[in-house]
């Protein structure tokens, strides 16, 4: 029996409802922590506070497939420095229940089609309210409202360290719609609580959909959940090790569903972080008759970064993933195949700061159904300044 969250019908207005009725229940137990406390506690620090921070992704990268031509027709291997991304991250506490975030992003305009391509664009990735919830839940329980990190991409680059290489599988590999399966950041309002004794932690929101790099584009809206397992947290080898369910139900328009479900492992360790991937997604991006398939894909990617001690680290990552497993669309999408190996060297900070250096080689191949695209093959040293 099939069992689907229909985002679309009476059923998701209600879970929105649910989620707004939790926000609006905190609002009461702010006030109770208002309260004159009684007489030898220690009340916990009001102060307002801001920080401001900044993450800095460069890198130079040499193109050895495809080749190129120049102006003049003459064949090139294209390599160019790039600021691939820079944020400045300015963050604060009204008061100890109240917090916020504000991060602007810079980045680089490719759409050819855009009269700023080739330009370094501002736009805000991330610009939320938070209610911390640790007066009265476990602690790192809050809910937040606005542009924020969705559930599984920013839990799992807490462990996969290497975004300045670039984004994990679920973001890279694209949808039928042309964009990554997952989005980093959206706006919405989600929910957050750990299970007591560090089991785990469970992450649940409502989010327009379309990533916070594009406007709503219609009614539908996105319920994204994700839960963490932790089986062993007392073990003393074994307590790095997590498993994690995702599920993302959302529709292009109404009735025409846009789908992804992830199972994940995880195991970190002083010597190694490894990661398993396994993805399966529904796209359908019309419900009208005779307009576009439902397509069917399904992936998977392993990666690990054994640690050689002195702050040298490998990366080794392999991806598989089949977009179009029926061949719906026109041409097929075949399997796209990519593997990044790379050496990197992480500078000794105390505390959040980190810095880096990363040497890597990056394979992509199309087989199969797709005989456009050519293999292509990178050569890339990425640095990363975080603080």
């Amino acid at each position: 029996m099939k069992t689907e969250v229909q985002t679309g019908n009476r059923a998701f207005p209600i879970l929105c409802v649910l989620l707004a009725a939790l926000c609006l229940a905190a609002v009461p137990l702010v006030a109770e922590a208002q309260v004159t406390p009684a007489a030898g506690y220690t009340p916990p620090d009001d102060t307002p506070s801001i920080k401001v921070g900044a993450t800095i992704f460069a890198d130079f990268t040499y193109i050895n497939k495809p080749t190129s031509k120049d102006a003049d027709g003459n064949v090139i291997n294209p390599s160019s420095f790039n600021v691939a991304r820079s944020y400045i991250n300015i963050t604060g506490n009204i008061s100890h229940i109240v917090a916020f975030r504000i991060t602007p992003d810079v980045f680089r305009e490719n759409n050819a089609a855009s009269a700023g391509n080739g330009s370094l664009i501002f736009r805000i990735k991330y610009a939320f309210a938070q209610i911390n919830l640790d007066d009265w839940m476990p602690k790192g329980s809050w809910i937040r409202l606005g542009i924020q990190q969705t559930p599984f991409i920013d839990y799992e680059e807490g462990i996969y360290r290497y975004r300045f290489q670039g984004t994990v599988f679920v973001e890279r590999e694209t949808s039928p719609a042309g964009s990554g399966f997952l989005t980093s950041s959206d706006a919405g309002v989600s929910f957050h609580t750990a299970f007591p004794q560090n089991y785990g932690d469970f992450h649940v929101g409502i989010y327009n959909g379309e990533g916070y790099s594009k406007v709503e584009a219609n009614d539908q809206k996105a319920l994204q959940v994700r839960g963490t397992f932790r089986p062993l947290p007392m073990h003393p080898v074994l307590r790095g090790w997590r498993v994690t369910g995702f599920y993302d139900a959302d529709n292009y328009v109404g009735n025409a569903e846009r789908k992804r479900a992830i199972l994940n492992t995880t195991f970190e360790h002083q010597y190694v972080n490894v990661g398993f991937d396994y993805l399966t997604t529904n796209d359908r991006q019309s419900a009208a008759p005779v307009a576009k398939p439902d397509v069917h894909g399904r992936g998977w990617s392993f990666w690990a970064t054994p640690k050689f001690g002195k702050g040298f680290e490998a990366l080794v990552r392999y991806d598989h993933m089949r977009p179009d497993e029926d061949n719906l669309l026109s041409g097929g999408n075949g399997v796209n195949k990519r593997t990044i190996a790379g050496l990197s060297y992480w500078f000794p900070h105390q505390g959040s700061v980190s810095s880096a250096l990363l040497f890597d080689v990056e394979n992509v191949t199309f087989s199969e159904f797709t005989t456009a695209k050519p293999t292509q093959q990178r050569l890339a040293v990425h640095g990363l300044i975080a603080f």
